[in-house]
């Protein structure tokens, strides 16, 4: 079995945060194409398919490959190495406002995360698929089938938006949670959706049909502003998505707009 590489690391920000990844001397970190923020003299980047645990030459890369398509990873990743003396550092951006969850499979164990929600972990982590227990959950979650799987003995680092709340279910404990908001939690969680049990509420309520079950014992966590829930605000109101200007910003209101320019 493969041993990730130890990293150092410091999170910095608070609605907008970023990640700078120490390495010693041959140390590698593993990111997300487009994550990286700056890195300094003497890291070495690469683009790789597959990750370094892969097996079975070319067809096992391609398999690795089109996992990560699956859940909405880009097809290839990039390493990072320090090459030089002393220590190196590279820095990773969050994509949108949030916050950066480190997480420590030595002490976790396995993760099962939203998809797209990997940054960057330790070269040795393996970024896989994990299919929900049940069919239900996959044609009705809303967010998808198909959840991000992070295992190894090292650290990843996962990002989510808005707020992030971490709990511990124990044994037993239940917790119903709209399927947007779940960012990640242990493997030995059980994992269920549920009918919000009332046509009235799932048409009228606006919380959609379903509902995420989350059963302990195990960790948990959560994110108050999902992107897709932040997406779908903006979309709606911009002109495009039937939304209309109404001045903000301007004390002229929409005459402000026309003298500025914007009056499409």
């Amino acid at each position: 079995m493969s041993i990730a590489d130890e990293l150092d690391y410091q999170i910095h920000g608070d609605d907008m945060q970023f990640v700078i990844v120490e390495l010693d001397p041959g140390e590698t970190v593993i990111a997300e194409a487009g994550a990286m923020m700056f890195m300094t003299d003497g890291i070495d980047m690469k683009t790789r398919m597959g990750g370094r645990n892969d097996t079975g030459g070319v067809m096992g890369k391609l398999m690795s490959a089109g996992k990560r398509i699956l859940t909405g990873e880009s097809l290839f990743i990039t390493t990072f190495t320090h090459q030089g003396v002393g220590k190196g550092q590279v820095a990773f951006g969050a994509p949108y406002p949030g916050k950066i969850i480190p997480m420590d499979l030595r002490q976790l164990g396995t993760m099962l995360c939203q998809k797209d929600s990997f940054l960057c972990s330790a070269d040795g982590i393996d970024v896989g698929i994990a299919f929900t227990k049940k069919f239900g959950a996959g044609l009705f979650g809303g967010e998808g089938f198909i959840l991000q799987k992070l295992s190894g003995d090292g650290l990843a680092f996962a990002h989510a938006g808005g707020t992030i709340y971490e709990l511990e279910l124990e044994r037993g404990q239940n917790l119903r949670v709209d399927t947007g908001c779940i960012v990640a939690f242990q493997e030995n969680v059980q994992y269920d959706i549920k009918f919000v049990g009332s046509v009235k509420t799932a048409f009228f309520g606006g919380e959609g049909l379903f509902y995420a079950s989350l059963s302990g014992p195990g960790k948990v966590w959560l994110q108050s502003l999902p992107f897709s829930r932040l997406a779908g605000r903006v979309y709606a109101a911009a002109p495009q998505g039937g939304g209309k200007h109404k001045g903000e910003g301007s004390i002229l209101g929409g005459l402000g707009g026309l003298l500025d320019g914007d009056n499409r």
